[in-house]
């Protein structure tokens, strides 16, 4: 029987279950049945206290929207994971389910979370549809400096290169500082602008980056913009990846990506709209920033 044919039946059997896959990949599954479900290979806990509204949904490109609020607890979805900011824009499903035969169901949602707020204890979280991405801006913009994020499919710069990235153990706990005094072979401030991974311990996964890089007597210290939600621990092994302040100088001889360069380095200037020509001047029809 399908879930149609048993929601027609006048005697149904169902509950919700949604499964939210977090930015580290880690995928965590709820239901608001009395009892754990199990399919497509995730376990839906119901001790959690999760429940969501009513799901608004309508045709063309308006965006889907619901929200999703609980309690927050060691076994479900942990605070410290909120202001870690892993399940920032983590990806969202909502099923309709027949807990008597797990096989009759149906995939009424689609999106990612949205705003995240938490008080008292619980949490709330705005469920975003797919069509969520079409109000980015298109288009492209023309500036002097690269539109392009470093590594990505129109810089096409491999970051995995010798050389443009470090692999490394925090010889101290921090969460915004860290000396590493073992990296002393790359230049000061290589990884200014960077990224900053966390590959081991409590803050696996998470990316901060990186405000200055500096290289000292005492070896390199790095700071990041904002705290990474984690206080690391000592031992904790990081990747720093090479940063890039997005100037056609920098593609060219840091990068050697020139080829791939993103950006218009020879466009004109705010000043050069308020050039005018002069009778003092040579009117000969060249450039008037001359």
């Amino acid at each position: 029987m399908s879930l149609r044919a048993h929601l027609g039946s006048g005697s149904t059997t169902v509950c919700r279950a949604w499964a939210i896959v977090r930015r580290d990949g880690e995928v965590l599954g709820f239901t608001d049945h009395d009892a754990d479900l199990s399919f497509d290979g995730i376990r839906f806990r119901a001790d959690t206290g999760m429940t969501a509204k009513a799901l608004q949904q309508g045709t063309g490109l308006a965006v889907d929207n619901a929200e999703g609020f609980g309690a927050l607890s060691d076994e479900g979805l942990r605070e410290a994971d909120i202001l870690a900011g892993r399940l920032d824009a983590a990806e969202v499903r909502i099923w309709q389910v027949n807990w008597a035969d797990v096989a009759e169901r149906a995939l009424l949602f689609r999106g990612s979370i949205g705003e995240i707020t938490r008080a008292g204890g619980a949490f709330r979280a705005e469920l975003r549809g797919l069509t969520e991405v079409l109000n980015q801006p298109q288009g492209r913009v023309f500036q002097r400096g690269c539109t392009a994020v470093l590594g990505d499919g129109q810089c096409r710069f491999d970051l995995g290169r010798a050389g443009y990235f470090a692999e490394v153990e925090v010889p101290e706990a921090g969460d915004v500082r860290f000396a590493l005094p073992q990296m002393v072979e790359f230049d000061d401030r290589w990884f200014e602008g960077g990224r900053f991974r966390v590959l081991t311990g409590a803050g696996r996964g998470l990316v901060g980056l990186v405000k200055n890089d500096r290289l000292g007597a005492a070896g390199r210290e790095v700071e990041l913009w904002q705290a990474l939600g984690v206080r690391l621990a000592a031992g904790d092994r990081v990747r720093l990846e090479a940063g890039c302040d997005r100037r056609a100088e920098t593609c060219r001889l840091k990068f050697g990506n020139f080829l791939n360069f993103r950006g218009v380095p020879h466009i004109p200037g705010e000043d050069w709209l308020m050039a005018y020509p002069t009778s003092a001047g040579r009117n000969d029809g060249g450039s008037m920033n001359r």
